[in-house]
């Protein structure tokens, strides 16, 4: 075979392979299955009908954001979606594009006998780049903007006390904005529990994205 037909061959295996691994195909795949409205995401009062209570947090990739939250003892549920624009019902694709306002978000569901807002807190300052405002490590855009919108009068004052408390531990400014929780809209069900449903995809992403290695940083100076 002519060499140069081989160099576009590996080009195109090594192109189709960084697709891959970053979720490239992902919406193409749900795309060919039967369409079905996502389901519901919980209100604050459904929640605590059931003794739990809600937060909503935004650290970039929803998936990352997910995973990071699930690992929390009592966390009963993660859901993955969209919220602070102003597009009701907004796809991936839509949000994906950047022109409706909402961010990535995932909405935990906690037990607070278990596991106090304060402490989900913490767990988000932890896996959160806090100085940029319109890109989480790999991803850019206001779609992937951190934020902590919050439930409650309560839920603010937390979230603004540890923000004081984050900011005396670096000298560059944090921009992670904090804000009164709107509409959630629950994202594609290919989304939820992505990284446990596609597990080395989710890996590769995380590893390429530099997620890891950039907090890592960012606590070797806090």
């Amino acid at each position: 075979m002519h060499p140069q037909r081989w160099i576009l061959i590996a080009a195109l295996a090594i192109a189709g392979g960084y697709v891959w691994l970053s979720g490239g195909f992902v919406g193409v795949v749900a795309a060919m299955r039967p369409a079905s409205a996502p389901a519901a995401a919980q209100s604050a009062a459904e929640v605590q009908k059931k003794g739990l209570e809600l937060a909503t947090f935004a650290s970039g990739c929803f998936w990352c954001t997910e995973a990071d939250f699930d690992k929390v003892r009592g966390v009963v549920t993660t859901t993955s979606g969209y919220t602070g624009g102003t597009v009701p019902n907004p796809t991936y694709k839509q949000v994906s594009a950047g022109a409706t306002g909402h961010a990535e978000a995932v909405q935990v569901v906690f037990d607070p006998s278990v596991v106090s807002y304060e402490q989900l807190l913490e767990q988000y300052w932890r896996n959160v780049d806090p100085f940029v405002a319109q890109r989480q490590f790999c991803d850019v855009g206001s779609q992937y903007r951190p934020a902590i919108f919050v439930h409650s009068d309560s839920q603010r004052a937390a979230a603004e006390a540890s923000k004081v408390r984050m900011q005396q531990r670096f000298r560059q400014a944090i921009v992670v904005a904090i804000t009164a929780a709107g509409p959630f809209y629950r994202a594609e069900d290919y989304h939820q529990d992505y990284y446990k449903k596609n597990s080395a995809q989710y890996r590769f992403y995380r590893f390429g994205c530099g997620r890891d290695r950039r907090l890592a940083e960012i606590w070797a100076e806090g």
